[in-house]
């Protein structure tokens, strides 16, 4: 009996890009996360879920957390299936549990996880010794 080999290779590509602190970061930083995913070229049909969850997890961590962020973007081919895993990593939160945010209308904002989990295959949070990584992996065959 022969065995057969997985002659698949499985492709793996993965870029990082800090979150400066200050105005119009998100959306910059969003646009080179879209130019990176066109040279990787990642799945149309998952691009734009993808531009959305990038911007509700950077816009978390602006909101919500400390100083410095990052976004790593990581982007698999194996067996005819693409995964991206968007991961945004903070400093921790800002603000204690039941502080107020001044300036935060809470009818504008709250939405970005129920956003997350909708779009994802899979989503989660990492509290590490560095602080709060959260991450979601869409799926594209």
């Amino acid at each position: 009996m022969a065995a057969q080999l997985n002659t698949m290779l499985r492709q793996a590509c993965e870029h990082v890009c800090p979150l400066p602190p200050v105005p119009g970061a998100v959306s910059d930083v969003r646009r080179r996360a879209g130019d990176v995913m066109a040279a990787w070229d990642v799945c149309p049909e998952i691009v734009e879920d993808a531009l959305l969850v990038v911007s509700e997890l950077l816009t978390n961590a602006v909101v919500h957390a400390l100083p410095p962020a990052h976004l790593r973007l990581t982007w698999i081919k194996d067996a005819g299936l693409g995964t991206l895993r968007i991961e945004v990593t903070d400093a921790g939160p800002a603000y204690g549990t039941g502080d107020a945010q001044d300036g935060i209308d809470p009818d504008e904002h709250g939405r970005g996880e129920q956003i997350v989990h909708a779009l994802a295959a899979r989503h989660g949070i990492h509290i590490h010794s560095g602080g709060v990584s959260r991450w979601a992996d869409l799926v594209a065959a």
